[in-house]
């Protein structure tokens, strides 16, 4: 028989434990119900959604951005980094393309692109199926065609979501991952919208298309060691070390094949040849972290393109707005 005393301390003990156990597993049932959530709304999302209410929404979005791309090869990177920050804010819902806010906010500042092709594509469509393709599926389908054009893998697009009524500048500026992020940062961003390491590792492989800003790599050319000597001075003419000076000057983030999407930022990886502090960090070279990952990707191209299509499936899905939730707007710029 247990005195009473032992009693109430094994009692104390285990409530304790219990407590230390919720803490810990917090961020782990976070991640969980964003998935199950995910799951939900992917559920009422259809790739034959505007079948019949717009047929020919697809191609008219695909024919825009492969003329836009075509035009200016840097497009297609500027399409698909406005998906991601749209929808890594709040969920696909099309926040990002209103005036102001999440405009404003740090990370897309002067840096975000691609919003004349949006509303170009928009306008025609509301000639064809008035007020019927939401702004979020244009941006969602533009993405992929985007990939697309540049030579990437194509995905199936489920589609239904809604346009947001409201823009969030403060969780752009928090939720949004930095390029001075290090690998335990990033995997924490990315895990905390239920993304894997793996998803985030492909996902991380957009940048094998696209510019960087002097200001977010100036301080990996003059102060990091593990880069390629004859990478960055190539790059330091263009990107002066005093802050201030270029700060907008641009570099290519994949600087083997900048316009083509395909695995050679992965082998720029592995040469210390990684524009961004946070793209270096997915690869150290000593078989750590996410080196087998990397290596993977550098060599199968294939294994990158299917692990890339399935990351931007769970991309699109995060937290839409469905059913009677929010609007389709007629202007994707301002709420109706």
């Amino acid at each position: 028989q247990v005195s009473l005393p032992i009693t109430i301390n094994l009692v104390s003990l285990t409530r304790r434990w219990l407590a230390k156990e919720a803490m810990a597993s917090t961020s782990s049932l976070s991640a969980v119900l964003l998935l199950c959530l995910a799951v939900a709304a992917s559920a009422q999302l259809s790739p034959t959604f505007y079948q019949t209410t717009c047929p020919n929404a697809l191609a008219t979005i695909k024919a825009a951005v492969t003329a836009a791309v075509n035009k200016e090869n840097r497009m297609g990177a500027s399409l698909l980094r406005l998906h991601f920050h749209d929808c890594f804010v709040q969920g696909c819902d099309a926040s990002v393309l209103l005036s102001g806010m999440e405009q404003n906010a740090i990370p897309n500042v002067m840096s975000l692109r691609g919003f004349e092709v949006i509303d170009s594509i928009k306008a025609q469509l509301e000639t064809m199926c008035k007020q019927t393709v939401s702004c979020a599926d244009i941006l969602t389908v533009a993405a992929r065609d985007s990939v697309v054009a540049l030579g990437g893998p194509s995905w199936t697009v489920p589609l239904g979501r809604r346009d947001s009524t409201n823009a969030n500048e403060a969780a752009a500026n928090n939720e949004l991952p930095p390029p001075f992020f290090d690998l335990v940062n990033l995997t924490q961003s990315f895990g905390d919208k239920g993304f894997t390491v793996t998803d985030m590792v492909a996902l991380s492989g957009a940048h094998t298309i696209g510019q960087a800003q002097c200001q977010n790599f100036r301080d990996r050319l003059y102060n990091e060691t593990n880069i390629n000597s004859g990478f960055a001075t190539s790059l330091k003419a263009n990107c002066p070390q005093p802050t201030g000076s270029g700060d907008r000057n641009l570099a290519n983030l994949d600087v083997s094949t900048p316009y083509s999407f395909d695995n050679a930022y992965y082998s720029n990886l592995k040469s210390q040849k990684g524009l961004l502090h946070s793209d270096q960090v997915l690869f150290t070279g000593t078989g750590g972290g996410t080196d087998n990952i990397v290596n993977n990707f550098a060599s199968n191209p294939a294994a990158f393109s299917s692990a890339f299509a399935s990351a931007m499936v769970k991309m699109g899905n995060l937290s839409p707005l469905t059913g009677s939730q929010g609007q389709v707007r007629i202007s994707c710029s301002k709420v109706n």
